[in-house]
């Protein structure tokens, strides 16, 4: 669904904020929501290159925008140029979704709530033996989801530097190089690198993902990632990264409107916008 033709004074102002644009469906999404639900707002894609961040974080302010959402490569950087943040995004270390409160503007995390509940549609989380790949972002985000709902994590990432940092923010036992998957058991498998982009490759070889084991890519396009195909053949029960879009997405209406997000109505628009 595109942005409405017709904005009045009393249209809210929403968006993302993220570099670059040009792939993001949110816009669809939240549109059809707002439609749906018959909320007078509008939602909008910001091509935000690192070095105008902080100038984009003012023209939210001026133009009292009530949401936005952050993608990459801002979602760590966003945090010093926000009034406050909550606990939860504070100790994820990453900001996806900024909200308006009265004059201030408070940043929050939606990816863990989003990951854990695409993972939890398919599979009981708690005391499930948990792979995450990556050390970014959103693998804080999955890390942190997947630990409060009680699984045993461990974090696999190309530079381990970075996979033990998470490990000692997060309180997370376990790391090492992506390789080490061949040799640990695991029930949940989460894929948060940007390996799978281009449809052709996988963080892992197909051989060490466990055929019991469902396995997730938070890369959303292509829709079926060779990940997830490898995890088809294997066996494995497989979720998209798109339904870790939808259910963040649907927090975040849910987080300033008070409203049950139409979850279905989004997802479809997910799709049309593919």
């Amino acid at each position: 669904m595109s942005p409405r033709s017709t904005i009045g004074p009393d249209t809210q102002l929403c968006g993302i904020a993220l570099h670059p644009a040009g792939h993001t469906r949110s816009p669809a999404m939240h549109n059809a929501a707002f439609a749906a639900l018959g909320i007078d707002a509008v939602y909008l894609a910001f091509d935000v290159p690192p070095e105008d961040l902080s100038a984009a974080i003012s023209g939210v302010r001026a133009l009292g925008m009530r949401q936005l959402a952050i993608s990459i490569p801002h979602k760590e950087r966003v945090i010093e140029l926000l009034d406050d943040v909550d606990e939860t995004a504070r100790r994820i270390g990453a900001v996806n979704t900024v909200t308006r409160r009265g004059a201030k503007l408070v940043g929050s995390n939606t990816d863990w709530l989003g990951a854990v509940r695409a993972i939890e549609d398919v599979t009981a989380v708690a005391d499930a033996r948990a792979v995450v790949l990556g050390a970014g972002g959103a693998a804080r985000a999955v890390v942190y989801g997947l630990r409060a709902r009680g699984a045993d994590v461990t974090v696999l990432n190309r530079n381990r530097d970075r996979a033990r940092q998470l490990c000692a923010d997060l309180e997370v036992e376990a790391s090492g190089p992506i390789s080490a998957l061949e040799n640990t058991p695991h029930d949940i498998l989460v894929n948060t690198t940007s390996v799978g982009l281009d449809g052709d490759e996988s963080p892992v070889d197909p051989s060490w993902i466990c055929p019991t084991a469902v396995v997730m890519d938070a890369v959303y396009q292509p829709p079926e990632t060779r990940l997830l195909r490898d995890a088809a053949a294997r066996g494995a029960r497989t979720i998209p990264g798109k339904w870790m879009l939808v259910h963040q997405a649907a927090e975040q209406l849910r987080d300033w409107t008070g409203l049950d997000a139409p979850v279905e109505v989004m997802a479809e628009a997910f799709d049309r916008a593919g």
